[in-house]
């Protein structure tokens, strides 16, 4: 089966390999290697110095966002959630869960954010952080990092970035943008498997760090892992997964490779489906590498068309709430070929000519 949802990945063999290796103790040296070899190569993904910490945790991407956003704003921070999707309402959720005085700046479903809005939100009120999410794959909208990092510097905003689909394929200027942290997992760009995810965080930002959670204390981790230990049992499966990937990114290229690679099935994707007269709902400069939104073909419901391509081994992704009737997701993520994108346009060609 193909996996064309946006996570978890269709995973190569040499990683699908590496979740059969031998079992560990998490308390023993090997372990402790293990995971230090991890938050190395995460570092190593965006050339991230050791100013720097990557941490990792079991759990998915959504544990990696709640642990960022729960511990890095501080006891007197004020935070602006910067909503466009789903994403960004699932931060707005976790701040008012944690009680962290927050607010929230919202645009309509794969709406463009505007830096002037933002601009004067941010005049308006006394904060400190702004939290946002890189890729909402809500709609495939890709959000201008360095627009709202220009506004954020200006005012001495500091970036909480959802990175859960965007990390390890989408351009991220660490260095150039105002950020104390990025959140993201395993199993979407890097092509590890589900179970682990991490945030890559200044080390700087973990001094003012106020945990409001026992598991998702961040800077409780980092101590941890720094000391070559962790707090509490991890999925060491997933850790072994974790880095092969890592490895096998590397070697394909980095990130410049696998969003180049991203970016042509994308391409070819949306070229075989606007044959067929199924059309983007955002250009494509507008979409992340990672995944395109597609109207429903006319006369065919979501529902028809996915278990018309999962019968043709293929599984795509619904539209999320008041979408759920009118679109469809594509996402190019994991061990996905030419000729796979080949199969999945024929096999859409033929229930698309079939209502004709």
């Amino acid at each position: 089966m193909i996996l064309l949802n946006p996570g978890p990945v269709t995973l190569t063999e040499r990683v699908r390999s590496a979740l059969t290796a031998a079992d560990l103790c998490h308390r023993e040296v090997e372990f402790a290697d293990l995971q230090d070899t991890i938050r190395t190569r995460l570092r190593a993904v965006y050339d991230l110095d050791e100013r720097w910490a990557a941490v990792v945790l079991s759990g998915s991407g959504t544990a990696a966002v709640e642990a960022m956003i729960s511990s890095l704003p501080g006891a007197d921070a004020r935070l602006l959630i910067i909503e466009n999707g789903v994403y960004g309402e699932r931060m707005t959720r976790m701040a008012h869960i944690h009680g962290i005085a927050h607010q929230t700046l919202r645009f309509e479903w794969g709406e463009h954010i505007d830096s002037d809005r933002l601009a004067a939100q941010l005049t308006d009120g006394d904060f400190t952080h702004v939290a946002v999410v890189h890729h909402e794959t809500t709609t495939g909208r890709l959000n201008d990092l360095a627009a709202i990092g220009e506004v954020c510097a200006m005012r001495n905003v500091q970036m909480l970035i959802d990175g859960v689909s965007s990390f390890g394929a989408e351009a991220i200027d660490f260095d150039r943008l105002p950020v104390a942290a990025v959140a993201a997992t395993a199993n979407k760009c890097l092509h590890g498997a589900p179970g682990a995810a991490f945030v890559l965080v200044r080390r700087v930002a973990l001094s003012d760090a106020t945990p409001c959670s026992l598991y998702l204390d961040l800077a409780g981790y980092c101590e941890k892992q720094d000391a070559r230990s962790t707090p509490f049992t991890p999925a060491i499966p997933a850790f072994h997964a974790l880095a092969e990937a890592l490895a096998e990114h590397e070697d394909e290229g980095g990130w410049q490779a696998r969003r180049a690679n991203y970016r042509r099935l994308a391409g070819q994707v949306a070229d075989g489906f606007s044959a067929l007269g199924i059309q983007a709902v955002l250009d494509a400069d507008e979409s992340s590498c990672v995944l395109r939104a597609y109207a429903l073909p006319v006369g065919i419901d979501y529902d028809a068309l996915h278990d018309h391509l999962k019968s043709q081994g293929f599984v795509i992704y619904a539209g999320q709430g008041g979408l759920a009737a009118s679109i469809f997701r594509i996402s190019t993520m994991g061990a996905i070929d030419t000729v796979d994108i080949e199969r999945l346009i024929t096999a859409v060609s033929s229930i698309v000519h079939n209502r004709l």
